[in-house]
C-alpha cells in the first residue's frame, strides 16, 4: 500500500519538476523577447511595464505552485486509496501528519493568492464605479446642454414674435 502512495508521490514530484522546467523556459523566453523588443523600439514605458519578471514570480512558480499541487495531490491520493484499502486507516496518522506539514504553507499561499484576487476585484469594482459615475455625469451634462439649447431657442422665438 505504501509503495503505491510512494509511486504516486514520485510521479507528482517528477511532473512538478517538468512543470517547473517548462515555466523557467517560458519565463526565459519572455525575458529574451522583451529585451529584443526594447532594443528595437526604444519607446517610453510605464514603471509597471518595466518591472518584468520578479523574484516573487519565480518563487510562486517554482515553490508555491508545486507545493500546493503536491499537497492537493497527496491528500487526494490518500483519500482515494483509503476508500479502497482499509490498511491505509492503520497508517492514517502518519499520512495526516504529512498532509498537515504540506498543508500549512500551502494554505498560506492559497490565502495570499485569494487576497490578491480580492484586491484585484476591488480595483475592478472601483474602476467600474468611477466609469459609471462618469457616464451618469456625461448624460446629465448632455441633458442640461439640450435643455439650454431648447431654452435659448424658445427665448429667440419669443423675441422674434415680440418684435412683430
Amino acid at each position: 500500500m505504501i509503495e503505491w502512495i510512494e509511486f504516486i508521490l514520485k510521479i507528482i514530484a517528477i511532473a512538478c519538476v517538468f512543470l517547473g522546467m517548462i515555466i523557467i523556459l517560458k519565463m526565459t523566453n519572455a525575458i529574451v523577447n522583451r529585451t529584443k523588443k526594447t532594443k528595437k523600439e526604444k519607446e517610453p514605458m510605464s514603471k509597471q511595464a518595466k518591472e518584468g519578471v520578479t523574484f516573487n514570480d519565480i518563487f510562486m512558480f517554482m515553490i508555491a505552485v508545486p507545493l500546493v499541487l503536491l499537497w492537493v495531490g497527496f491528500a487526494g491520493a490518500v483519500i482515494y486509496v483509503g476508500l479502497g484499502d482499509s490498511s491505509v486507516l492503520g497508517e492514517i496518522e502518519s499520512y495526516t501528519t504529512l498532509i498537515a506539514i504540506l498543508g500549512g504553507p500551502a494554505l498560506l499561499i492559497i490565502k495570499d493568492a485569494l487576497d490578491v484576487w480580492k484586491q484585484e476585484q476591488a480595483e475592478k469594482t472601483a474602476f467600474y464605479k468611477v466609469k459609471a459615475q462618469s457616464v451618469i455625469d456625461y448624460n446629465d451634462n448632455v441633458l442640461k446642454q439640450a435643455q439650454d439649447i431648447e431654452s435659448k431657442a424658445q427665448e429667440q422665438e419669443h423675441k422674434m414674435e415680440s418684435k412683430k
